[in-house]
């Protein structure tokens, strides 16, 4: 029997200490580990931006001058092109906004002016169909519902205004978000313009401490990453650009109202895989229902057949070949992710799953080909 080394003795008792004082201090490990993250919150929000701008800005330096040697051209690629990256990011968001909020801001309105009809409305069908009481009946009819409506549209926008804690509260978190947004932003910046630098010091660094086989797997992991998450983003946006075109022209064509406002909303939800464009179309169909009820239900029609064309046509190839995931470990991606992080774990959780599902999909054909080796050896 072989005796064991002092230095594995040593090593097995070092990672035997390591874990007592992990679980006997792990209250206070946790709250140094909490600490730790939410100060690195703007990094790691700077990490996020910096990908999604990359994305766009690569896009942009691939069609720069691509061929020009000229020195002028090659040290204004990168600004121009990050530039050009964070202006069109701007330019979406904000014509977002414009074909949203008016309409929106006119929704609003409209509901409030209407529902206490439509209360009314529902309390006497209720009524006719013996489903209310009399002394029910008696009394929600008693009730002024468009003073209550309106006394709850003030509580809302003024009513919560005066208490101080929860005004103190909302500032400070308000200001906390701006100000991890605006160091995020900044980092970002620094790491999109000094980016091939940066690359370059990391395979430094890998090769100097880590071992050669296992950088290349790292590296390897990274790269599927990268590219799963790369085809999702685009993906994902291209898909939703063109079902948000879509249902805009065919309202347009069918003389529905809201048609750029629920286009834009359409495309906006519809970067929520699979479940996204159905709460566009739950939010556009109520709004249009408030103003005529027969064109909710063309809405309804004409969306289910839009559905139908995007979920058999449009996604399968603009998304779903792309990242190379079956559309069962999709919706499963999204109920998981869903439940765990909300949205952002419905779009997380998509090409996340499409990291594993290849990573181990390479890795059984890789044992399958040493096995078939093996045998015909």
């Amino acid at each position: 029997m072989k005796k064991l080394e002092w230095k594995t003795c040593l090593k097995i008792g070092s990672v035997i200490f390591v874990l007592f004082l992990l679980i006997h201090y792990w209250s206070n490990i946790s709250g140094i580990i909490g600490t730790v993250i939410s100060a690195a919150t703007p990094i790691f929000i700077g990490l996020v931006m910096a990908y999604i701008i990359n994305i766009l800005m690569s896009f942009y330096e691939r069609h720069y001058f691509p061929k020009s040697t000229q020195k002028t051209v090659l040290k204004s690629r990168r600004p121009v092109c990050l530039t050009g990256a964070i202006l069109s990011i701007i330019g979406i968001v904000a014509l977002v906004i414009v074909l949203i909020a008016p309409q929106l801001t006119s929704c609003i309105k409209l509901l409030v002016a209407e529902l206490p009809g439509a209360i009314e409305l529902a309390i006497n069908k209720l009524k006719e169909m013996n489903i209310l009481s009399d002394d029910l009946f008696n009394s929600l009819s008693a009730i002024d519902w468009k003073s209550k409506i309106g006394d709850i549209v003030k509580t809302l926008t003024t009513g919560l205004g005066s208490v101080m804690d929860v005004a103190v509260s909302a500032v400070t978190s308000v200001f906390s978000g701006v100000s991890n947004a605006v160091i995020g932003f900044i980092f970002a910046l620094y790491l999109l313009l000094d980016k091939n630098r940066l690359s370059g010091q990391v395979k430094r660094v890998s090769d100097r401490y880590i071992p050669h086989r296992f950088a290349e797997k790292i590296a390897h992991v990274l790269s599927v990453v990268n590219d799963c998450f790369h085809r999702f983003i685009v993906g994902q946006c291209t898909e939703a650009v063109i079902l948000g075109t879509l249902c805009m022209v065919g309202m347009l064509i069918l003389r529905l109202p809201y048609a750029p406002m629920i286009g834009a909303l359409i495309a906006f939800t519809a970067l929520i895989p699979i479940v996204g464009a159905f709460i566009g179309a739950g939010v556009g169909a109520f709004l249009i229902f408030m103003e005529s009820p027969i064109k909710a239900v063309i809405f309804l029609v004409f969306i289910v057949v839009l559905q139908q064309i995007e979920g058999n046509l449009i996604y399968p190839k603009v998304v779903g070949s792309s990242i190379g995931l079956p559309g069962i470990w999709v919706l499963a991606a999204v109920t998981v992710g869903g439940g765990v992080l909300g949205i952002g774990g419905m779009m997380i959780g998509v090409p996340a799953a499409a990291v594993v599902y290849r990573l181990i999909k390479e890795n059984l054909n890789s044992s399958e080909e040493k096995i078939k080796n093996v045998q015909a050896v």
